[in-house]
């Protein structure tokens, strides 16, 4: 998703500042880092439901929904990072694309994201019996979970730091860093949002519980 010959279209420039609100380039990787710590506790959650989706369709059909505003969040902070890489936003420019492996899996990822709670909620608002949507919501679970474990991989390590960086006072520059209030309310709308769409998909889905 990144063109790495990006960072050689710019010459050389003044040290970028940070961004007074935000925290810039930092703070946009430390409100990525934190939404997809959530999301692997979610989506663990979400996982123990599926051997058991006979009794589990409930909390399975609520975390699923749950999960979409943090993954809505996700996806901005990620696509806003694409952005301005891509209109050459100096800061941006200098931290430099992911690892290329990552790159080619990005647009796999975002579309089999799509693809999965797209067909969740399409089969909980159509409700039963919907079995070319089942199908769909399995395929594409399939092919989702497969590219989302080698992305995984690919940000481990740097998630517990990232992810914790604005509890973290190891530091002055951490300590310093702006939008660390901003990030963290970010995260909890989404999960507030997440709660109130979970309740709707079991008033939703009712026929099939």
């Amino acid at each position: 998703m990144f063109d790495s010959q990006a960072a050689t279209l710019r010459g050389p420039r003044a040290e970028p500042r940070v961004a007074p609100r935000t925290g810039g380039v930092a703070g946009n990787a430390r409100l990525t880092g934190a939404v997809a710590v959530a999301l692997l506790v979610l989506l663990a959650a979400e996982g123990v439901t599926i051997p058991f989706i006979g009794q589990l369709l409930g909390p399975h059909m609520f975390i699923g929904l749950l999960l979409i505003p943090p993954v809505a969040l996700k996806l901005g902070s990620t696509g806003y990072r694409f952005a301005r890489y891509y209109t050459h936003d100096e800061p941006y420019v200098r931290k430099g694309p992911p690892p290329t492996i990552l790159r080619f899996l990005a647009p796999g990822v975002v579309l089999t994201t799509i693809a999965l709670f797209g067909t969740g909620v399409a089969l909980i608002f159509t409700g039963p019996p919907s079995n070319t949507l089942i199908f769909a919501h399995k395929a594409s679970f399939i092919a989702w979970i497969a590219l989302m474990a080698l992305h995984v991989l690919g940000h481990l390590l740097e998630l517990p730091r990232l992810a914790s960086a604005d509890w973290r006072r190891s530091g002055p520059r951490e300590a310093r860093l702006a939008g660390a209030g901003m990030r963290a309310t970010l995260l909890a709308a989404s999960l507030v949002a997440g709660v109130a769409l979970g309740f709707l998909a079991l008033s939703a889905g009712k026929a099939w519980l």
